[in-house]
């Protein structure tokens, strides 16, 4: 099924791929699709955890079937896996590898929630301790019990609102409430502007070299303040440069949207269809969704000359 179901399947490829794993248990499923049309165009089911060598033969088989149609792979789309880097440079070396852009994003969301969290335990750590029961009446208590309670309620409204700072667009109201909460830390009003930096680097209308460029000023900025840099140390590695590749080829997708989608589409049926627990199992039914997938256009044209025939007076 699946060697009769590539040859149709390469008819249109379009020279974009997207490469995932998905595990299941024990079991590991190598998905390739094509990153344009959304098509499966090849599965390798594993009963152990992937490693290079799996890659580099799973996707070396794919390479001789693209030879012997006379297909050049022109870009491949994968997450932020240390699986697909050395098996792709050996494979395409000359062929743009794409790192998903919304994996980055989501890995600095984390790193910058992180930061924020950081400011929040150190602003926690300076309440003042109090004893036990009310505070006293003297003035230096009532000032510290005053302090406390300031303090207190800023770790608060930091925790609440956090999504502030990473949220992609404001209101005018969720700026003012972020103003708030940052006054007098103006760590975290850099920390929100590193975010924005960020999502504008992933802007079309610019070429790689230049969006690199703006990691560079980020770093000249965060370096006065020693303890968030090395929290968003994720804005020095590798991968926010690879996750930028799709900006010199408008026809390289930025995303690996396309093999993720039979990943959602796989643990959906996992959850309704039990039975399918073992490796020959799970052969049988990514062989199942080929077939639909094949038959899909000629189902489709059934059911529109159908609808003609049944609107069609008398």
């Amino acid at each position: 099924m699946q060697t009769h179901y590539l040859g149709r399947a390469l008819e249109s490829f379009s020279g974009y791929i997207a490469v995932d794993e998905l595990y299941d248990g024990p079991f590991c499923v190598l998905s390739l699709v094509d990153n344009h049309s959304f098509r499966r165009l090849a599965y390798r089911v594993l009963e152990q955890g992937p490693t290079n060598k799996d890659i580099h033969s799973f996707l070396s088989d794919f390479k001789a079937a693209l030879a012997g149609r006379g297909l050049v792979l022109r870009g491949v789309t994968t997450d932020g896996s240390s699986l697909y880097p050395e098996p792709l440079k050996d494979l395409w070396p000359d062929v743009p590898h794409q790192v998903c852009r919304f994996h980055v994003l989501k890995e600095i969301t984390k790193s910058v929630l992180h930061a924020v969290a950081r400011v929040r335990k150190e602003l926690a750590r300076e309440v003042p301790k109090q004893p036990r029961g009310r505070p006293r009446k003297d003035a230096k208590s009532q000032r510290r019990a005053r302090q406390a309670a300031r303090l207190k309620k800023r770790s608060g409204a930091e925790f609440e609102d956090r999504h502030l700072f990473v949220r992609r667009k404001l209101t005018r109201a969720q700026k003012r409430r972020l103003q708030q909460i940052t006054r007098g830390l103006r760590q975290l009003r850099w920390v929100r502007a590193v975010m924005d930096e960020v999502y504008r680097l992933f802007d079309r209308r610019c070429r790689t070299q230049t969006a690199l460029a703006k990691p560079a000023r980020l770093r000249r900025r965060l370096k006065r303040f020693k303890k968030l840099g090395k929290t968003l140390d994720q804005l020095h590695g590798p991968t926010v440069a690879k996750a930028l590749t799709y900006l010199d080829d408008t026809l390289l997708p930025g995303t690996s949207n396309a093999v993720e989608r039979g990943n959602r589409r796989f643990r959906k049926m996992q959850k309704s269809i039990y039975s399918v627990r073992t490796a020959e199992h799970i052969r049988q039914r990514l062989a199942l969704d080929l077939l639909r997938e094949e038959r899909a256009a000629k189902r489709q044209q059934t059911l529109k000359a159908l609808h003609q025939l049944r609107a069609r007076p008398g």
